[in-house]
Protein backbone atom coordinates (compact mmCIF):
# COMPACT_ATOMS: atom_id res chain seq x y z
CA UNK A 1 0.00 0.00 0.00
CA UNK A 2 2.84 2.38 0.89
CA UNK A 3 4.49 1.63 -2.46
CA UNK A 4 1.22 2.35 -4.28
CA UNK A 5 0.88 5.75 -2.50
CA UNK A 6 4.52 6.57 -3.32
CA UNK A 7 3.98 5.87 -7.02
CA UNK A 8 0.77 7.90 -7.00
CA UNK A 9 2.50 10.82 -5.24
CA UNK A 10 5.36 10.67 -7.75
CA UNK A 11 2.89 10.77 -10.64
CA UNK A 12 1.06 13.73 -9.09
CA UNK A 13 4.35 15.59 -8.58
CA UNK A 14 5.36 14.82 -12.15
CA UNK A 15 2.04 16.07 -13.54
CA UNK A 16 2.24 19.23 -11.44
CA UNK A 17 5.77 19.86 -12.70
CA UNK A 18 4.68 19.42 -16.31
CA UNK A 19 1.67 21.68 -15.76
CA UNK A 20 3.93 24.31 -14.19
CA UNK A 21 6.32 24.24 -17.16
CA UNK A 22 3.41 24.46 -19.60
CA UNK A 23 2.03 27.42 -17.63
CA UNK A 24 5.42 29.12 -17.62
CA UNK A 25 5.77 28.48 -21.34
CA UNK A 26 2.37 30.00 -22.03
CA UNK A 27 3.16 33.02 -19.85
CA UNK A 28 6.50 33.56 -21.61
CA UNK A 29 4.86 33.20 -25.03
CA UNK A 30 2.21 35.72 -24.08
CA UNK A 31 4.86 38.17 -22.86
CA UNK A 32 7.05 37.75 -25.94
CA UNK A 33 4.31 38.59 -28.42
CA UNK A 34 4.95 42.36 -28.61
CA UNK A 35 8.37 43.80 -29.33
CA UNK A 36 11.41 43.04 -31.42
CA UNK A 37 13.39 39.84 -31.24
CA UNK A 38 16.48 42.07 -31.32
CA UNK A 39 15.57 43.85 -28.06
CA UNK A 40 16.29 41.98 -24.84
CA UNK A 41 15.09 44.06 -21.89
CA UNK A 42 15.54 41.18 -19.45
CA UNK A 43 19.13 40.73 -20.66
CA UNK A 44 19.76 44.45 -20.24
CA UNK A 45 18.40 44.34 -16.69
CA UNK A 46 20.57 41.33 -15.88
CA UNK A 47 23.63 43.10 -17.30
CA UNK A 48 22.75 46.23 -15.32
CA UNK A 49 22.64 44.16 -12.14
CA UNK A 50 26.10 42.73 -12.86
CA UNK A 51 27.51 46.23 -13.39
CA UNK A 52 25.84 47.89 -10.40
CA UNK A 53 28.23 46.77 -7.66
CA UNK A 54 31.33 47.07 -9.86
CA UNK A 55 30.40 50.63 -10.88
CA UNK A 56 30.05 51.69 -7.26
CA UNK A 57 33.72 50.71 -6.76
CA UNK A 58 34.84 52.60 -9.90
CA UNK A 59 33.68 56.16 -9.13
CA UNK A 60 36.68 58.49 -9.07
CA UNK A 61 37.60 61.79 -7.52
CA UNK A 62 38.81 64.40 -10.00
CA UNK A 63 42.35 63.92 -8.68
CA UNK A 64 42.23 60.14 -9.27
CA UNK A 65 40.57 60.63 -12.68
CA UNK A 66 43.43 62.93 -13.77
CA UNK A 67 46.12 60.62 -12.36
CA UNK A 68 44.69 57.64 -14.25
CA UNK A 69 44.25 59.71 -17.42
CA UNK A 70 47.99 60.42 -17.39
CA UNK A 71 48.89 56.72 -17.31
CA UNK A 72 49.56 54.61 -20.38
CA UNK A 73 46.91 52.26 -21.75
CA UNK A 74 44.17 54.68 -20.65
CA UNK A 75 41.70 56.72 -22.68
CA UNK A 76 39.06 59.24 -21.74
CA UNK A 77 35.90 58.42 -23.67
CA UNK A 78 33.37 61.16 -24.27
CA UNK A 79 30.10 59.53 -25.36
CA UNK A 80 28.22 62.79 -25.93
CA UNK A 81 27.21 63.93 -29.40
CA UNK A 82 29.92 65.04 -31.83
CA UNK A 83 28.39 68.55 -31.70
CA UNK A 84 28.67 68.74 -27.89
CA UNK A 85 32.20 67.30 -28.00
CA UNK A 86 33.32 69.92 -30.52
CA UNK A 87 31.90 72.67 -28.31
CA UNK A 88 33.96 71.46 -25.37
CA UNK A 89 35.43 68.39 -23.69
CA UNK A 90 38.05 67.22 -21.23
CA UNK A 91 41.50 67.55 -22.75
CA UNK A 92 42.71 64.34 -24.38
CA UNK A 93 39.23 62.79 -24.63
CA UNK A 94 38.19 60.83 -27.69
CA UNK A 95 34.64 61.00 -28.91
CA UNK A 96 32.31 58.16 -29.82
CA UNK A 97 28.68 59.18 -29.39
CA UNK A 98 26.73 56.68 -27.32
CA UNK A 99 24.22 56.19 -30.12
CA UNK A 100 27.08 54.98 -32.35
CA UNK A 101 28.25 52.17 -30.04
CA UNK A 102 28.73 48.94 -32.00
CA UNK A 103 31.40 46.25 -31.75
CA UNK A 104 33.14 47.67 -34.81
CA UNK A 105 33.11 51.36 -33.84
CA UNK A 106 34.17 50.66 -30.28
CA UNK A 107 37.06 48.53 -31.58
CA UNK A 108 38.19 51.47 -33.77
CA UNK A 109 38.31 53.80 -30.75
CA UNK A 110 39.37 51.23 -28.13
CA UNK A 111 41.12 48.38 -29.97
CA UNK A 112 42.29 46.62 -26.80
CA UNK A 113 39.56 45.56 -24.38
CA UNK A 114 42.09 45.72 -21.54
CA UNK A 115 42.52 49.47 -22.04
CA UNK A 116 41.43 51.50 -19.03
CA UNK A 117 38.43 53.61 -20.10
CA UNK A 118 37.56 56.77 -18.16
CA UNK A 119 34.11 58.24 -18.72
CA UNK A 120 32.27 61.42 -17.77
CA UNK A 121 29.05 63.14 -18.81
CA UNK A 122 27.09 66.37 -18.59
CA UNK A 123 25.92 65.57 -15.07
CA UNK A 124 29.47 65.78 -13.72
CA UNK A 125 29.37 69.54 -14.31
CA UNK A 126 27.33 72.27 -12.62
CA UNK A 127 27.53 74.66 -15.59
CA UNK A 128 24.16 73.47 -17.01
CA UNK A 129 24.69 75.24 -20.35
CA UNK A 130 25.87 74.29 -23.83
CA UNK A 131 27.70 72.02 -24.35
CA UNK A 132 26.83 70.34 -21.04
CA UNK A 133 23.19 70.87 -20.13
CA UNK A 134 22.14 68.72 -17.18
CA UNK A 135 20.20 65.56 -17.93
CA UNK A 136 17.62 64.07 -15.62
CA UNK A 137 19.64 62.53 -12.81
CA UNK A 138 18.37 58.98 -13.40
CA UNK A 139 19.11 59.30 -17.12
CA UNK A 140 22.65 60.64 -16.91
CA UNK A 141 24.76 59.32 -19.77
CA UNK A 142 27.40 57.81 -17.43
CA UNK A 143 25.01 55.00 -16.48
CA UNK A 144 24.15 53.59 -19.94
CA UNK A 145 27.71 54.25 -21.15
CA UNK A 146 29.16 52.18 -18.30
CA UNK A 147 26.61 49.37 -18.81
CA UNK A 148 27.12 49.28 -22.58
CA UNK A 149 30.92 49.32 -22.42
CA UNK A 150 30.77 46.42 -19.99
CA UNK A 151 28.27 44.61 -22.21
CA UNK A 152 30.60 45.01 -25.19
CA UNK A 153 33.40 43.38 -23.20
CA UNK A 154 35.26 46.40 -21.82
CA UNK A 155 35.59 45.76 -18.09
CA UNK A 156 38.36 48.19 -17.15
CA UNK A 157 35.94 51.13 -16.86
CA UNK A 158 36.12 54.02 -14.41
CA UNK A 159 33.82 56.99 -14.06
CA UNK A 160 34.29 60.55 -12.89
CA UNK A 161 32.22 60.44 -9.72
CA UNK A 162 32.19 64.07 -8.65
CA UNK A 163 30.32 67.23 -9.40
CA UNK A 164 32.44 70.18 -10.50
CA UNK A 165 32.45 72.93 -13.11
CA UNK A 166 34.25 73.13 -16.44
CA UNK A 167 36.06 76.27 -15.25
CA UNK A 168 37.83 74.27 -12.51
CA UNK A 169 41.44 74.24 -13.76
CA UNK A 170 41.84 70.61 -12.65
CA UNK A 171 39.12 69.56 -15.13
CA UNK A 172 41.36 70.50 -18.08
CA UNK A 173 38.33 71.57 -20.14
CA UNK A 174 39.00 72.43 -23.76
CA UNK A 175 36.43 74.93 -25.06
CA UNK A 176 35.70 74.61 -28.74
CA UNK A 177 33.85 76.62 -31.30
CA UNK A 178 30.37 76.12 -32.63
CA UNK A 179 30.80 73.77 -35.59
CA UNK A 180 29.51 74.94 -38.96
Amino acid sequence: MARKNGVRNSLICGLLTIATFIGIGLAVSAQEAPGSAEIDFDGFMELSGEVWEMREQRLLTLEDFNAMAAESNTIILDARSRYAFELGHIEGAVNLPFSDFTDEKLAEVIPNKDTRVLIYCNNNFTDDAEPIPLKRISLALNIPTFINLYGYGYENIYELGVLTETTNTDVNWVAGEIPL
